[in-house]
């Protein structure tokens, strides 16, 4: 057992606070959720909720971007903001009597933010930078781009944004983004650390109480991409990219979908690492993973080879991700429940960890996940229950990306 207390809160405002206790440790944590992300990116202009993150830090209230950077220095406060497929998310941590300084300062940023357009061109500068990163990096951006051909719009939209779209982003819809979207209702705070509820709550109703209101944009989902590209690139090497359907987050089965997706890329010893790459020496990178969003899912894989070699990888990589479900063998679940064991003590230790969790599990499940309830789910894993999952959920309906100086056949 964590021995942590969970306590949970719903300001006036919409806002819901999470905090577990950790007596053990020194320091605090924090993860803010708030539903600005990727998805509510205006049509056209993919992107922005990217440049808001980075924007909304560079000076607030009576702040200068150089003060506010000092204020965060003086409290040692270790911080970080980005944007995801659903949310503005802007972490922290720091020592647990400095929490309630960071979290007034970041009421600052959320609620009086300068946007001084003097800076809005360094915001886009950096932003263009990421996606050339991407562009100049084929094992990136395979899956970068396989992500949106193989989820239906705006569940596609990457959270880095999209070079064509950056020209569109101007400083007056990126304000439109804050104005619409970074509101209480609906955004989550977690906090993890030497802490608790009580001792928090004055201060959080004193810098969040006025922040007001709700994102209200309806979402409507869109087509999806094909299910067969190829992206030509003049090298030696092939990038191949793989997608096909999971569970949601959410799902019963979401631990079963886990183990088969660690069955396969979990560790030195898992299939596609074993067969691939070490007995047939077919490519240098190899690996699968699960990709779950709120109400549906992908399995994830990746190989990167030789062109010469390229559709014999394609095909015996296809064929590792079919033979799933002719059979498990207990050592490769007992393997992927050691790793996993591993992660939830190193997890149990960190209350950035924590913080992030309580966040993301409110977010997808509307409750609290436990480590214990983590744990008891894994250790209830079977191989009939995994394999059973690998039956019913078959490797099939493929999305194939590659990038490379020939198309495969797949």
């Amino acid at each position: 057992m964590t021995g942590h207390e969970i306590q949970h809160t719903t300001l006036g405002n919409g806002l819901t606070v999470l905090v577990e206790t950790m007596p053990a440790v020194q320091s605090a944590a924090f993860s803010l959720l708030i539903p600005a992300g990727s998805v509510f990116d205006p049509e056209g202009q993919n992107g922005t909720a990217n440049a808001l993150a980075d924007w909304i830090t560079r000076g607030a209230g009576n702040m200068s971007s150089r003060e506010l950077l000092s204020a965060f220095d003086r409290l040692g406060i270790q911080s970080h903001e980005s944007s995801s497929l659903h949310h503005l998310a802007i972490s922290g941590s720091c020592l647990a009597g400095n929490l309630p300084s960071a979290l007034r300062l970041y009421g600052e940023v959320i609620q009086h933010p300068q946007l001084n357009e003097d800076d809005f061109e360094a915001v886009m500068a950096g932003v263009e930078q990421s996606l050339l990163a991407i562009e100049d990096e084929p094992r990136q951006k395979v899956m970068f781009e396989l992500i949106r051909r193989c989820f239906p719009s705006p569940w596609g939209r990457p959270a880095e944004g999209t070079l064509e779209d950056l020209e569109r982003i101007t400083p007056k819809s990126v304000r439109e983004q804050l104005r619409r979207c970074v509101r209480p209702q609906g955004a989550i705070l977690g906090i993890a650390g030497n802490v608790t509820l009580d001792e928090l709550l004055p201060v959080l109703n004193e810098t969040f109480g006025n922040w007001q209101g709700a994102n209200d944009i309806v979402l409507k989902t869109g087509d999806r991409g094909v299910y067969r590209d190829h992206i030509s690139h003049e090298a030696t090497q092939t990038h191949i990219g793989i997608a096909y359907p999971a569970v949601a987050y959410g799902s019963e089965n979401y631990y079963q979908a886990w183990a088969v997706v660690n069955v396969l890329s979990g560790g030195m010893s898992s299939r596609l690492f074993t067969e691939v790459r070490e007995k047939r020496g077919l490519c240098y990178s190899v690996y699968a993973t699960l990709n779950s969003l709120k109400d549906q899912g992908q399995i994830l894989c990746y190989a990167g080879t030789t062109a010469e070699r390229a559709q014999e990888t394609l095909d015996v990589l296809l064929g590792e991700l079919v033979r799933v479900g002719e059979g498990i063998e207990e050592a490769e679940l007992t393997r992927c429940k050691a790793r996993a064991k591993s992660s939830l003590i190193m997890a149990q230790e960190s209350t950035g960890g924590r913080a992030g969790s309580l966040a993301r599990n409110w977010f997808y499940l509307g409750r609290v996940v436990t480590l214990d309830e983590v744990r008891a789910k894994i250790e209830a894993l079977t191989t009939e229950s995994v394999l059973d999952y690998a039956r019913t959920h078959p490797a099939a309906d493929f999305t194939i990306l590659t990038i490379g100086s020939q198309p495969l056949v797949g």
